[in-house]
């Protein structure tokens, strides 16, 4: 048996937002029938816990919940499967409920993972004082480059602990998808008469790629709150990003391309060689700009 991260396993929705109290749904399923599904709680910072197993004897017939024995299926808590689908649903929620749930379903003997669902729960204390900033508003920057995300919490009250979440929202996609999480943690945090108290995280993105660009949101869960910030846009300018066409054919069945990034440019040449019908070329010859 192995396990994975897997579309075949699909938790449509990456962050559910509920008021304390609510009834909330969490909902999961699969492309393909399973016959096991799992769902795991894991709080920031901490393990994720087995919740409740339920079990398919076939693919439309009776099925049975098994929960862990930190959690009992109760009016509150519960699972409803259907065909192919296994929701679990959290009813009166509480401030502790706020977490990471995800789906895990046994297909063809593979574990497979959803991409979780962060469920915040908010409560009925407001942080009015509280503001998030974001900086930059936007970057651009090359292939392969590194980048520094700043997100600074300023407030005069609830400098209590808090949760720091990342979003990023790419072109032409409906959901933003959580990237990160910052556990419950002060050490990033001042406290001065002047600045009231104060929050910076950081979020380091190293050898950027074209699936990197979108906008990144930095969100703080305090106070029974959450507040996001104004985003920073992230752009990747690959019209610089040199790879060129092949300008100088070799007596010794090679050609030559001029890059100035070997990694992301190798493949890319050797396309545009197959796509010219150049199979009989024996090297290809990367100059360095």
């Amino acid at each position: 048996m192995s396990c994975a991260l897997n579309k075949d396993v699909i938790q449509p929705d990456p962050v559910i937002v509920t008021q304390l109290g609510q009834s909330v749904s969490l909902t999961c399923f699969s492309r393909s029938h399973f016959i096991r599904v799992s769902w795991f709680k894991q709080t920031v910072g901490e393990k994720p816990l087995l919740m409740a197993s339920s079990y398919f004897h076939t693919k439309n017939s009776f099925y049975s919940n098994n929960f862990n024995k930190d959690f009992t299926e109760t009016k509150r808590l519960s699972v409803k499967s259907g065909v192919d689908s296994c929701n679990l649903t959290i009813s009166k929620t509480e401030s502790g409920d706020s977490a990471t749930y995800y789906c895990g379903a046994m297909v063809e003997s593979e574990l497979k993972f959803g991409e979780g669902t962060v469920l915040i729960v908010k409560g009925n204390i407001r942080c009015n004082s509280m503001s998030v900033l974001q900086q930059p508003l936007s970057e651009s920057v090359q292939p392969g480059d590194s980048v520094i995300l700043n997100c600074t919490i300023n407030t005069e009250t609830c400098a209590g602990e808090h949760s720091v979440y990342w979003f990023r929202h790419g072109s032409g996609e409906y959901h933003p998808g959580i990237i990160y999480t910052h556990g419950d943690r002060n050490d990033q945090c001042e406290k001065s008469p002047e600045a009231g108290h104060s929050c910076v995280y950081n979020l380091l993105k190293r050898n950027l790629s074209l699936s990197d660009a979108g906008t990144y949101y930095c969100a703080v869960s305090s106070c029974g709150d959450i507040v996001f910030g104004n985003g920073t846009k992230l752009d990747i300018d690959h019209k610089n990003h040199k790879c060129l066409s092949p300008w100088r054919p070799s007596v010794y069945s090679g050609i030559y391309f001029l890059v100035d990034d070997v990694q992301s440019c190798a493949m890319e040449c050797v396309s545009i060689l197959i796509r010219r019908g150049i199979p009989q070329i024996k090297y290809i010859y990367l100059v360095l700009d």
